[in-house]
């Protein structure tokens, strides 16, 4: 296997994927603000806990385990 070398090109479409990534999470987080104060009216107790249990089930149901989270 050979390494990548450190050219222009590869740095920037490494910034440009993480540039990418920010922005959609950016926005994905904006929406569920909106989503807050509609459905809640601001209260973010209910959807921290939501995302919590949302969270935990993405990462759960692939493997059945919770190993993912043994790496933080």
């Amino acid at each position: 296997m050979s390494k990548h070398k450190m050219t222009l090109k590869y740095l920037a479409t490494n910034i440009s994927i993480v540039v990418g990534l920010v922005l959609i999470w950016r926005g994905v987080w904006y929406v569920l603000d909106g989503l807050d104060k509609l459905i809640f009216g601001g209260s973010h107790i209910w959807t921290a806990l939501g995302g919590i249990i949302v969270g935990l089930l993405i990462l759960y149901l692939p493997d059945k385990d919770l190993k993912e989270i043994e790496k933080l």
